[in-house]
């Protein structure tokens, strides 16, 4: 993989793997990261960029939260509370907060804005790419995380919608 650290984030786009195992997060044709579903019945995900790896996990009353919990240390390091309407903040455990808004509904694009509203990503669902806001002050470690989290917050979204056509 390439180190997110060796490159200037601007867009990213994915791909699936095989099998509906996850997708892979790309960058200039090189692999920027992945996030891997570790079993069919699974509701965790796994994300990788660079040396780091992540697990993306539900949680929560009614499995509407998530965390990110760092696979070495298995500790939470951040944690989304969602509200109505595909909205939600992200708080890491070291105070900075992301506003997480979805917007439309046959062309979704996830938005993920800083704690005073400066845009930070948009990822763009039907089109398969994630675009970076090259001023957003966040750094590159943490772009990665969050593009790879906006991602699982579209798988969720997903699972969800094919699980409500199942009961309907």
């Amino acid at each position: 993989m390439i180190p997110s650290s060796s490159v200037t984030l601007s867009t990213f786009t994915w791909s699936n793997l095989p099998k509906n195992q996850g997708c892979e997060l790309r960058r200039d044709g090189g692999v920027m990261g992945k996030l891997l579903r570790p079993g069919i019945w699974s509701s965790d995900y796994v994300a990788i960029s660079g040396e780091k790896q992540w697990t993306f996990r539900r949680s929560g009353f009614w499995g509407n939260c998530s965390d990110i919990v760092d696979s070495g240390s298995q500790q939470a390091i951040a944690t989304l509370k969602c509200s109505l309407a595909g909205r939600g903040t992200l708080t890491f455990s070291d105070g900075q907060k992301f506003d997480f808004v979805c917007h439309g509904l046959w062309r979704p694009v996830w938005s993920v804005m800083s704690e005073n509203g400066h845009p930070v990503l948009a990822l763009h669902s039907r089109e398969a790419f994630v675009e970076v806001k090259p001023d957003s002050g966040v750094p590159e470690s943490r772009l990665s995380l969050l593009a790879l989290f906006a991602l699982y917050r579209v798988r969720q979204a997903e699972e969800d919608a094919a699980s409500a056509a199942i009961v309907a």
